[in-house]
This record gives C-alpha cells, structure tokens and sequence, in this order.
C-alpha cells in the first residue's frame, strides 16, 4: 500500500502521526511549506534557539499566525495547532510524538537530541547528515537497541542516492559507483562565507530573500557537504570512497556512465562499487550542458550479453561499450520531500537510508595555514573544508572528524591543506558527541 494512501487512511480516521521538529532554518522551513497539505501528519511542537525567528519563517511559508500559537505540546494536540519553544528536550520526551525530525544543521547538539529521542521511544530523520558522517553507524545501533528507527532525511541527496542504490540491487545490477553532482573547482576548497554567493551562483539579494544562511550554503561549495554526504552514502551501502578524496570529474549526463568505470576502462574509479560527485564544470570553469549539479545518479553494469543487448533494445543510455548504464535524477528538492522519511519510519518501521558499515570519514582539512590558539568554526566556515577518506586511513592518521571541528582549539601550527588529527586540537571529550565517536573508533579498531 502507498504511503500516501495509508496517510489518507489516517485522517479519514481521525489520526495522524506527531510529528517534532527541532530547528527551523531553511530545510525545516522547507518542510513545514508541505505539512498543511499533507494528510495524516500533524506537527506538534517546533524546539528552535530563536522561537521569534520561527515565526517569522512559517510567515514566509504560508501558515497563518492561529496555526502555531499552542500555548503547550498538550494544548498543541487538543487543538491540532503546533506549540513553539526552546525547550526540545520537553519535545522529544513528550509521550505523543512520534517522529522527531533533527533539523539543526549542528552535528554535536544533533547527536544529543537524536539520543535523547531513542531513549524516549522515538522514531528520528536525521536533517543533520554532518552527525551521521562521524558516527551515524553508532546512532543506528543505538536506535535499534531502543526499537526505533533512525534514518537519513529523503530529499536530501543521501537519502536519494541510496534509494537508487536499493533499486539497482533489487532489480538484481551490481552497483558500480553512484553519487551525486556538484558545482566544482579546486580553488572551491578555500571558499569563506565572504566569497560564497559569487562562486555558488546566486546574488546577495536572492540570498537574503531565501533566508539562506552563508556558512551552510558554503559548506556545500567548499567541497565539505559533498564529502559528509558521500560518506552518509558509503556508510549506508556498503560502496567504497576513493583513497585519497572525492576526484569531482566532470561530466555532462549524457557523459556519467562513460566516466563512472573502473581506470582500466576508461573510467576514472579506482574499482568498482564506489561513491564520487560528478562536477558540472570543466576545469576551465565552462559550464556543461545538461549537468547533474542539483541531482544524483547510479551506474550499473550489464554482466551478460542479453542484459547488454536489452539495453540496446529498449535504447537505454550507455558508455560506448554498451555494458555500463546510468539512471538519474537531474533534481531534488531538499526539505520539500523529507515527509517520505517521517511517513516511511512511521508507518513503514523503515528508513531512507541508514549506516550499516563504517566504510568512509571526513576528516578537518586546513583552508589556510592555522596557528596555535585558533578555533576552528567547523563546515563551510573560514578555518577548515572536509576531506573525504576511507574509514580505515582516517582512524589510522588519528584523523580529526569534520563534525567534531566546532568551537575547539587549536594547540599546534597547521599547514594548509593538511588534515587535522585529534593531537592538532583540543576538543571537549564531555559531549555524548565525542564520547559516541571513541565508541564507534574503539569499536572498529
């Protein structure tokens, strides 16, 4: 039955699934956009560090003032209105709701809110891939031990990309890379909140607008997010990462299943069954036509010759050999798509992607020469981008965790370009965030 047929179900039933939404930046906005013309899901509470800032985004979304003034997460399920306060510990301890989805974008306080919520029977979407990427194996186990289940957010590209991943396997393809895309040159690596709406591609203004946030979008060009997100994919499939980060080459739609083979055939991977993010301009910096920059895609291969020649028969787009197939999908939408998430755990008891292996890290990566007494301001910020490694190599160099980068010191001279490790830095070994990550490098030792 389709979720959204089980959703209707729900309301003509009079019931719903209580939905807690702790952060309501843009992706949270986004979802909240959705929620009054979805069927069968009622927002309860939103916990958020600036309720006033709350208010004026469900303004820019459409909700009408009467919609959010519950004066209490109880008085919120009276009424079917949604309460808002600062307090998200009430919300995820709250016997009503269901679902908590995790929206801050903050990878430390995101572990925190998604361990409370495991201990308190609920179910969690993880917006804060950031936190998946340094100990995501470690949060799915502990949801499973507390029987509830934690997922990675639909609509964001992780989400999306294992979702193609489960269609080649189930249809019986062996996967032979499968990524996402992104706006990519070099010298990205060393962009500042300062620089970044000239290389992203929008102006001052249409940021403003969006109420769009400098240092996340950053992260996201500065090759941070695309590394987080990778890892959120190898972790949750079981792919490889290249050995020594993501390599970004470019390619037009048409061009993937040509550039996504092994080296020895043409392709740029190292093996096959990989993650890597397809770059939408040339070295040059010429835009390529028909780019996948906003999508995600999967390469499959034909092992045999009759799937090859059905390839040809139903005129299914391949590199020249005829054996290596991509399918895509040129676009998501971000926080407008994560009710697939909340319905699937919900009502499915099933996640949009979650880690079963620690394959892949992101390890802090110095954007300039960083002196002793420095502190770091973690992704998309002006100290250090992410570098995307094999989970092995990481804990081998004592790699600093990019999620962990966040407000702490620096207690040694680094050099541009060079990765960070634990001795680099001190770090607060009382947060449930650091204490997790040991757990999950002790157990994998």
């Amino acid at each position: 039955m389709s979720l959204h047929h089980q959703l209707q179900q729900l309301a003509a039933n009079h019931q719903s699934i209580k939905v807690g939404l702790i952060g309501a930046g843009k992706f949270g906005s986004m979802y909240l956009s959705q929620i009054p013309t979805t069927p069968g899901v009622q927002l309860v509470g939103i916990a958020d560090l600036s309720p006033a800032g709350v208010k004026r985004n469900l303004e820019r979304v459409g909700w009408t003032n009467e919609q959010s003034n519950a004066k209490s997460l109880d008085d919120a399920i009276k009424t079917g209105q949604t309460h808002i306060s600062e307090d998200w510990q009430a919300l995820v301890s709250h016997p009503a709701i269901d679902v908590i989805v995790e929206c801050t974008g903050h990878p430390i306080a995101a572990v925190d809110h998604c361990l409370l919520a495991f201990a308190n029977g609920k179910h969690v979407v993880n917006v804060t891939v950031e936190a998946d990427a340094f100990c995501g194996p470690l949060l799915a186990q502990k949801a499973k031990e507390a029987g509830v289940v934690y997922s990675l957010a639909f609509g964001d590209q992780p989400a999306l990309i294992c979702d193609l991943v489960d269609w080649a396997r189930t249809c019986g393809f062996p996967v032979v890379a499968a990524g996402r895309g992104h706006k990519w040159l070099p010298h990205f690596s060393e962009s500042t909140p300062e620089t970044v709406w000239g290389n992203y591609g929008l102006t001052p203004e249409q940021a403003s607008r969006g109420g769009l946030n400098p240092k996340m979008f950053n992260s996201f060009l500065d090759g941070s997010k695309p590394s987080i997100e990778s890892t959120a994919v190898a972790n949750a499939t079981g792919l490889s990462v290249p050995s020594n980060g993501l390599l970004y080459p470019p390619a037009s739609v048409e061009d993937i299943p040509f550039v996504t083979r092994p080296i020895a055939e043409g392709g740029v991977l190292e093996k096959k069954g990989m993650v890597e993010v397809i770059s939408s301009l040339e070295a040059n910096g010429r835009k390529i036509p028909y780019d996948i920059r906003m999508g995600v895609w999967v390469t499959v291969e034909a092992e045999t010759d009759y799937i090859k020649n059905c390839f040809e028969e139903y005129n299914a787009h391949t590199d020249p050999s005829g054996r290596y197939f991509t399918l895509y999908k040129r676009w998501h939408l971000i926080g407008l798509e994560v009710g697939m998430s909340v319905a699937s755990v919900a009502l499915r008891k099933e996640a949009t992607g979650v880690a079963h292996c620690w394959n892949a890290d992101v390890v802090a990566t110095a954007k300039r020469d960083l002196k002793a007494g420095e502190l770091l301001d973690g992704e998309g910020g002006y100290t250090v981008w992410g570098k995307l490694l094999p989970a092995n190599k990481s804990l081998a160099m004592g790699g600093l965790p990019l999620g962990l980068a966040h407000d702490i010191k620096v207690v040694r001279p680094v050099k541009k370009g060079q990765s960070l490790c634990w001795n680099d830095v001190a770090v607060d070994k009382n947060t449930h965030a650091y204490k997790i990550r040991q757990e999950l490098e002790t157990k994998f030792k």
